[in-house]
């Protein structure tokens, strides 16, 4: 049976079946085509990205105690990290709804052709050949086309989930990278400016030391010069 003889017997529900399945066919190929490519995208940027998002915030961290910063580094780790899933699962439902319904549509167009066979023998009262290739043979082509749309979006779809597992890991091993070089760099700062505090302590204490004995020693002169009348 070709194509134009199974156009010809078919009815206006397998034909509305057809141009559906034909339509999730051409839409789940062009979401998973391009999910796929911009997930791989994203894997290779995310953890560079996510870096200099903590680094662009790192100018508004500066004087603030540890505390505040931890904070502040986890809330901007956090916000990214889910933006990246959010923009790693666009398009994931399309091809999981149409994995899920394509067979059933193709089934739904299997029961349709065995119910034109079972009608042309009922019509005719008999089951020869002819009464029942036409519709046997349209119940198979719809069982086929629900399958064949089916397998290229469950594939897509495995394929774009391992790929934004990916993502996840990488975010989130380079969150705890920045996350402890963050709370190194604050500690850090801290030890340079208690260092510098001491120092100036030190260096301020001889100064102070010398101006004392200074006041006494020009004190003792003072006493030692006789009264005049």
């Amino acid at each position: 049976m070709d194509f134009m003889q199974y156009w010809q017997i078919s009815d206006m529900v397998t034909k509305t079946l057809f141009f559906l399945l034909l339509a999730l066919s051409i839409l789940s190929w062009v979401t998973g085509i391009v999910r796929v490519l911009q997930s791989r995208k994203l894997a290779t940027n995310v953890a560079d990205d996510l870096s200099q998002q903590l680094q662009a915030r790192q100018s508004d961290l500066a004087g603030a105690d540890a505390a505040t910063c931890r904070l502040v580094t986890e809330q901007t780790l956090l916000k990214h990290i889910g933006r990246y899933r959010f923009a790693s699962e666009r398009g994931l439902p399309i091809l999981g709804t149409t994995a899920a319904i394509a067979p059933f549509i193709g089934l739904f167009g299997t029961v349709w052709g065995i119910f034109h066979a079972l009608h042309n023998i009922g019509m005719s009262g008999q089951a020869g050949l002819g009464q029942v290739a036409g519709p046997v043979g349209e119940a198979l082509i719809m069982t086929g086309l629900g399958i064949a749309v089916a397998i290229p979006a469950v594939v897509f779809y495995n394929l774009a989930v391992r790929i934004n597992r990916r993502i996840m890991y990488q975010a989130n091993d380079r969150a705890h990278d920045l996350l402890a070089q963050s709370t190194g760099l604050v500690d850090t700062t801290k030890v340079t400016a208690s260092h510098a505090t001491s120092v100036s302590q030190v260096h301020a204490a001889p100064s102070s030391r010398s101006t004392t004995s200074e006041t006494q020693h020009t004190s003792n002169y003072s006493n030692s010069v006789p009264k005049q009348l």
